[in-house]
């Protein structure tokens, strides 16, 4: 297995870890209802602050995984070079993370750029080949 295929499988856990902070992770409204497993999207529709946040880089990260993964098999059936996939792969992933952190933080300007970051490395994966 690659390093490339890793970074898909642990992109694809993101979307989730974007989601337990939005349901189960800390308020900024010291009011605010407990999670509603009745009705989830109902709950959240209501969030604000860091709880809606990190439901939106919940779906924005959902967002970007199908374009990332397209690039990722399109380079490896194209037989790029495996260590520059790998490479552009970790910096996706990482710049993913940091897009999650600086959404649920409240960074727009740094959160706009590590978002730009990811997106760059999947359009390189493109000219890979």
């Amino acid at each position: 297995m690659t390093i490339a295929i890793v970074c898909v499988i642990l992109a694809g856990f993101l979307p989730i870890i974007a989601a337990g902070i939005a349901k189960f992770g800390p308020t900024e409204n010291a009011a605010s209802a407990p999670y509603d497993n009745n009705k989830p999207r109902e709950w959240l529709a209501k969030q604000t602050g860091l709880r809606a946040r990190a439901n939106a880089a919940q779906a924005n990260t959902f967002e970007s995984l199908p374009f990332f993964y397209i690039a990722i098999a399109i380079a490896m059936f194209l037989q790029a070079p495996q260590d520059r996939i790998d490479v552009l792969a970790i910096t996706y992933l990482l710049a993913r993370v940091a897009y999650i952190a600086c959404y649920v933080m409240d960074w727009a300007n740094l959160r706009t750029f590590v978002w730009l970051v990811g997106f760059a490395c999947t359009v390189a994966l493109f000219f890979q080949i």
